[in-house]
């Protein structure tokens, strides 16, 4: 059974780099960062450019669903309200696929540790951290299985959720 692995967090909280991390631990797999999608110059989010994002998301996740090569299917993305996650579910072919959802949740201290780091180091613009403090509390309540990655790296993170799927067996 090919396994969906979803993992949203508030902007900074180490998505792209736990993903990275897991597509070495899970293979044979593809992971695919909602965030390229989005990659445009100039960054104008309209219905039309939202629109859009989600199809080429859905096109792209629906082909390496697949695709007889992967077993594994990694998408990482923002994804700060439940209805985002429905909504890309419901536009997948999800035969014989286990889906996964996590959360990864970081501490506004963290938070602003890493995010100022990466403004510093030229990586975020100023104004994500303001953006991104407020929904923090946004994944909480979600129905995503949660992994608090505070103090703990990328690696570990990925080594989770890794645990986690490999525990429930599919």
């Amino acid at each position: 059974m090919k396994r969906l692995i979803m993992v949203n967090g508030t902007m900074g909280a180490g998505k792209t780099a736990t993903c990275n991390e897991l597509l070495n631990i899970v293979q044979p797999g593809v992971f695919l960062d909602g965030d390229w999608c989005w990659n445009m110059k100039p960054f104008t989010v309209t219905a039309e450019t939202k629109e859009l994002v989600l199809k080429n998301i859905c096109f792209s996740l629906n082909n390496f669903l697949a695709c007889s090569e992967f077993e594994n299917i990694i998408f990482c993305w923002v994804m700060h309200q439940e209805s985002i996650m429905d909504d890309i579910l419901s536009r997948l072919s999800l035969k014989d696929v286990a889906v996964y959802k996590f959360s990864l949740l970081v501490s506004k201290e963290a938070l602003t540790k890493r995010v100022g780091k990466d403004i510093v180091d030229q990586k975020r613009h100023a104004d994500v951290l303001e953006r991104s403090i407020p929904r923090i509390s946004l994944y909480e309540n979600m129905d995503t299985i949660k992994i608090d990655v505070s103090a703990i790296t990328a690696k570990q993170a990925a080594n989770k959720i890794a645990t986690i799927i490999s525990e429930t067996g599919s």
